[in-house]
């Protein structure tokens, strides 16, 4: 499971710098400039998203030719309302059987680096797209919010020491395909995806030192 996730800060780069980030469209000028503003204001983390404090995270989807970036609410809506159930992952093998709502628009959530069981894990540095499946909620006021879930698969490579879930990071290949709307979510298509993950997935670091734990001698 993967309840935290960055962009920049964390093990790299160095705290205070900002990471040059090659995943389309974030190098284009208006998206680079909202993800700056989001990176100074919630320090990096993209957390999930509580009813009150309404933090919201970058979430990059697609109309078929164009990509943009809007902010989600990090737990996926049904009915448009939060789902009473955990939704902030969604397991890869059971997209097609509980999730197919959020698969009609499937997005990418931009991130250098992602904690779990408090280690930090990354590309070293590499900015990178973890698959997300999303829906839109129509608050009271009638504007539109999109809300998301992370995806997860198998955990593979120096991840699987730790959790047997990761993210399912999706290629660089396939990002066109993943966020394309016309490409129906099936059970063939997500099994691709995950296929295809599969090196970068091994790719993944652990990227902090284990922390010490107390003794008695």
């Amino acid at each position: 499971m993967c309840a935290s996730y960055g962009l920049g800060g964390g093990p790299y780069p160095l705290e205070g710098e900002e990471p040059e980030l090659d995943l389309a469209p974030l190098d284009e000028q208006v998206p680079a400039q909202q993800i700056a503003e989001w990176m100074r204001e919630q320090g990096h983390t993209a957390k999930i998203t509580g009813s009150r404090a309404r933090n919201l995270n970058p979430i990059i989807i697609s109309s078929g030719d164009h990509r943009r970036v809007e902010l989600a609410w990090w737990w996926l809506h049904f009915g448009g309302k939060p789902a009473k159930f955990s939704a902030f992952n969604s397991r890869a093998d059971a997209l097609t059987r509980r999730w197919k709502a959020g698969l009609h628009q499937r997005g990418l959530a931009p991130a250098t680096w992602y904690v779990e069981k408090g280690r930090t894990f990354g590309l070293g540095g590499q900015a990178f797209g973890i698959a997300a499946i999303t829906t839109t909620a129509t608050q009271p006021d009638g504007s539109e919010l999109l809300t998301y879930s992370i995806v997860t698969r198998e955990a593979v490579g120096p991840a699987a020491s730790v959790h047997p879930r990761m993210p399912l990071i999706v290629p660089r290949e396939l990002e066109a395909e993943w966020l394309y709307p016309g490409i129906p979510g099936d059970d063939g298509f997500i099994a691709d995806v995950v296929a295809a993950s599969d090196e970068v997935s091994h790719a993944v670091e652990i990227a902090d030192p284990p922390q010490a734990t107390a003794t008695l001698l």
